[in-house]
């Protein structure tokens, strides 16, 4: 039998849209193996947001946001397949949270491949040295380093960000509930903010 971590359901959970009990269930019958499980969970039809993943995007939004009266401003480009969802009601709500909560919580990137190495070695530097700096023995600085990564990955991507509506979820879960409920592969693209004195 093999051992299930949770950061694995979590990634296959983020793949599906299925959910977690499905994602640990599909995972043991896998043994683990992250694509089985997508397939597997395909199969029995809960993998709602794989099953669109391929499909063309060719609507949505540029959804705009102003704060602090007008010191702020954040427009946040998403995607969808029809003209149809891009009209819908859960759509454009989704499309104002997303803006606001970029508004709120400034992320460097939409997901964890956005980050660039520089910025990603920089973080590491300064997590190596906090940890030396705390008297850490050598052979942990690394492990210590890392951990706080993660952290930085989770503070910092988008995808990863507790929602700041619910901090239970995560702007990924929120993501998937609206692929699932409107049954639409939907994206979201890219963003832009802008801050008054900011350079």
């Amino acid at each position: 039998m093999v051992s299930i971590g949770a950061e694995t359901v979590k990634k296959l959970r983020e793949k599906t849209g299925a959910g977690i009990m499905d994602c640990k269930e599909a995972l043991s019958v896998c043994e683990g193996d992250m694509e089985k499980a997508v397939d597997h969970l395909r199969k029995k039809g809960l993998a709602t947001a794989a099953k669109r993943a391929g499909r063309v995007m060719t609507e949505g939004t540029i959804q705009p946001y102003i704060h602090m009266g007008g010191k702020l401003g954040v427009l946040v480009e998403i995607n969808c397949e029809t003209d149809f969802v891009a009209k819908n009601d859960d759509f454009k709500e989704f499309s104002k949270n997303i803006a606001m909560h970029i508004a709120a919580t400034n992320p460097v990137g939409i997901r964890r491949e956005d980050v660039t190495q520089e910025l990603v070695q920089r973080e590491m530097e300064i997590y190596r040295a906090q940890a030396r700096e705390m008297g850490k023995p050598e052979k942990m600085i690394e492990k210590i380093a890392e951990g706080k990564l993660e952290k930085f990955f989770k503070d910092s991507c988008l995808m990863n960000q507790a929602y700041v509506r619910d901090p239970s979820i995560t702007i990924s879960d929120l993501l998937n509930n609206l692929i699932a409920k409107i049954g639409e592969n939907i994206t979201i693209k890219r963003f832009v903010r802008f801050q008054i004195g900011e350079t």
